[in-house]
């Protein structure tokens, strides 16, 4: 309902704005106007059809690692911080199972795959709900970690900006520079809407089995934030193109050699994940050219402008910069839905350059946070519960402290 009205306010407000300007004399708004909705249709087929390898190439290789268990891998070893976090869940419940297999699906950027898992864990949660329409701690407890979840490589973004630098013309360009930056913003928000949450509910995070993996994240991306900060910023940036690379390389290879091990038939495993990839690719189109047409037709109605320039002039009030303005809306519409934030984002990246620093800051937003409104709405709803007591404004919490700590680290490694 929400995104009904911002995405109806989009065109609406742009026509508006069209027609007090035509009066005014611009006879070539109007024209403008069309022509940008038209461009954005097709710069929306464009990015989806070219999205379709690279989609096709990570399922290709997820599929490899579901079959030789790496998957399960992930899930155990995230497994005993579970048992701290949901204290209501009974060990071996097989809601913890669902959950830890969504969580591990989020940490490889794999929504389409994250969803129907964490629909499922929602299912076995219910089961241990005394009153179906309240949602349990256990249940606001996932969601939030849901809606803040850490993303160990944002794949979905690293394709868009590679299809979009090789639209762009740019050459020897790196996607995955944003890898260590994105997984900063990310953990530092999961935490933030974890002790948020823990505070309600009163569970104590000093454990252990909390504690030590949460302290080692911290320390070991602290030390080479330490370090990259030391150096000059272009060897910095390449420092961490090669750190992202490297890491998710070094995931494909695990795959590859656990699928090896297994006796399992790589390449037709590979081919059976690939043919996924298409059919996501096309799902994503409608929504991609929804929310570009309309941004689309709000910027050539000089309505984008206008409103950067209204939230500059109070930001540099406040003596503070105002090179991330341009990346500020990929955010809010982020809470809202998660096509849109990537139709937003594609289209900073379009206006500013996928290499520029708003370009960079709006692929490390779209990266490390979520759709808060969307999660809550469909995973509640897929089991019937009405009062989601206090998920939504942990969940808020979690997504200002994320918007603010992804510009701070956008300025701290790309500035």
């Amino acid at each position: 309902m929400v995104l009904n009205i911002v995405w109806l306010g989009f065109f609406i407000s742009a026509f508006a704005a069209a027609l007090v300007q035509t009066l005014l004399g611009d006879l070539d708004v109007f024209p403008r106007v069309m022509s940008a909705l038209f461009e954005a249709a097709q710069t929306g087929f464009e990015v989806s059809l070219a999205l379709t390898g690279m989609m096709a190439l990570w399922l290709g290789f997820m599929r490899i690692g579901e079959q030789a268990g790496v998957m399960d891998g992930f899930a155990r070893a995230v497994n005993p911080m579970m048992r701290h976090l949901f204290p209501g869940v009974p060990r071996g419940h097989p809601a913890q199972g669902a959950m830890t297999m969504n969580i591990s699906a989020n940490l490889l950027g794999l929504d389409n795959a994250a969803t129907p898992l964490g629909l499922k864990a929602m299912q076995e949660l219910q089961s241990l709900n005394e009153t179906p329409d309240t949602a349990t701690n256990a249940q606001v407890m996932f969601m939030v970690v849901n809606t803040a979840g850490i993303t160990l490589i944002p794949s979905s973004v690293i394709a868009i900006r590679q299809t979009l630098a090789l639209k762009q013309g740019l050459v020897g360009f790196n996607a995955a520079d944003i890898f260590l930056p994105t997984l900063l913003a990310t953990g530092i928000t999961l935490v933030v809407a974890i002790m948020a949450v823990a505070w309600v509910q009163r569970i104590s995070l000093l454990r252990t089995g909390l504690v030590v993996p949460l302290l080692s994240f911290a320390g070991a991306t602290g030390l080479l934030s330490w370090w990259l900060g030391g150096l000059p910023a272009n060897e910095a940036a390449r420092w961490m193109g090669l750190i992202g690379a490297l890491a998710i390389l070094a995931i494909v290879l695990l795959f590859l050699v656990a699928g090896a091990l297994r006796r399992i038939n790589v390449y037709d495993a590979f081919v059976e994940g690939a043919k996924g990839g298409f059919d996501v690719a096309v799902m994503i189109i409608p929504y991609l050219i929804a929310m570009l047409a309309a941004i689309a037709v709000f910027r050539a109605a000089g309505l984008m402008e206008w409103l950067m320039h209204g939230i500059a002039v109070a930001v540099a009030a406040l003596g503070l910069p105002t090179d991330f303005l341009p990346a500020v809306p990929v955010a809010l519409m982020k809470v809202l839905s998660g096509s849109g934030a990537r139709g937003v984002m594609v289209d900073v990246m379009q206006a500013h350059g996928v290499d520029s620093f708003a370009g960079q800051l709006a692929a490390i937003i779209q990266g490390s946070t979520e759709t808060t409104f969307y999660v809550l709405a469909v995973y509640f709803g897929s089991v019937g519960v009405r009062h989601v007591r206090h998920a939504l404004p942990c969940a808020l919490l979690a997504d200002a402290v994320g918007l603010v700590v992804a510009v701070v680290i956008g300025y701290a490694f790309f500035a």
